[in-house]
Formats: structure tokens, C-alpha cells, sequence
């Protein structure tokens, strides 16, 4: 089995702007593509796991979402580092839009997608990292069984594991991770 770092993408891998889906939108924040780097050298897989509510709520189109996400990946392969997966869940329960109004597994807090990429790639999720900014991706982390949460930014209280303040400090957190 596998271990991955996951990562949440607004605030984490880019600066949250809200419903961000253009690239000039998008602003990488200072270390990540270090961090990323340093996984890949790692032998982690790098796993995306983002809600993107914009979707359901009719602000973009999922083509849009898509290709924004292949560039997003050029631009960590331009910088020597690899993200192997980006999941998404484009549904909300109470705002989302024909087929995207929905109570998904998918949407963080559930763990649909940790679960997800655990099946499609043979993960360890018990020895894998998680770095999200909000509550909802500490939980959704949780309830997939990974013991590894990390809160990055002061946006959110972290019971399940350490807060960090920047990007290099997760970089050390997974130099210095045993399992």
C-alpha cells in the first residue's frame, strides 16, 4: 500500500478567492510546490481533494473546473513536482443546482473522496497526511481514518493534529514523519 499526502486546493495550494476556475485567479502560495516536491522525492503520491461548490451553484461548468485543474497540474510539472489526482465534488445539499443539489459522500466533511482515491490507488489512508485549511477537511480526514491532519492558516482549530502557519513548515512535518 501506498501512502499519500492529500491536499485541499483553495487555501492550501492557491490563495482562496472564492469559486476561484480561471488561472489568472490563481495564486500559488510560498512553498507548496517545495512541499510537493518533497513528497514526490518521497515516494507519497500527491491526492487533491477539493469541494467545489461553484459548480452545483451554476458559477462554472465542470469543463471549466477540468481544465483549470490540467493546468494547475502543468504548472507543479513545470516547477518539478507531480500531482497524481485531483478529486472534486461539485455538489451542495442546499444550494446546488439540478443534479449537483445533493447531499454527496463526495463533499467534505464526508470522506467520499479519501475513500475513493484509497480504492483507486491502494492507499494506506492510516499513514498518509492531510493539509486543509477549514474544519471540514480535518474531519472529512478524520473520518477516513487518516491519523495525520494538519491545519495550515489560522482559519480553523485542529483537535486531530498540528497547526501550521506556512507551507515549509509542512515540508519539515514530512521530512520528519515515521510510520
Amino acid at each position: 500500500m501506498q501512502r499519500a499526502l492529500f491536499l485541499d486546493r483553495d487555501g492550501v495550494i492557491n490563495i482562496d478567492y472564492q469559486y476561484v476556475f480561471k488561472k489568472e485567479d490563481i495564486h500559488f502560495l510560498n512553498g507548496i510546490f517545495s512541499l510537493v516536491r518533497e513528497a514526490n522525492k518521497r515516494n507519497y503520491l500527491v491526492i487533491v481533494v477539493t469541494n467545489q461548490a461553484g459548480i452545483g451553484r451554476g458559477f462554472y461548468s465542470e469543463n471549466d473546473f477540468l481544465s483549470l485543474s490540467e493546468w494547475i497540474k502543468k504548472q507543479f510539472k513545470k516547477n518539478k513536482s507531480i500531482i497524481d489526482k485531483i478529486y472534486y465534488s461539485p455538489f451542495h445539499p442546499e444550494f446546488g443546482v439540478g443534479k449537483y443539489k445533493l447531499d454527496s459522500e463526495l463533499r467534505k466533511p464526508k470522506p467520499g473522496m479519501f475513500f475513493k482515491a484509497r480504492d483507486d490507488y491502494q492507499i494506506d489512508l492510516k499513514n498518509s497526511i492531510m493539509i486543509g485549511n477549514n474544519k471540514s477537511d480535518l474531519i472529512a480526514a478524520y473520518r477516513a481514518g487518516i491519523k495525520n491532519i494538519i491545519c495550515f492558516g489560522n482559519l480553523c482549530e485542529n483537535e486531530y493534529g498540528p497547526n501550521i502557519n506556512n507551507l515549509y513548515e509542512a515540508k519539515k512535518y514530512l521530512v520528519d514523519f515515521k510510520n
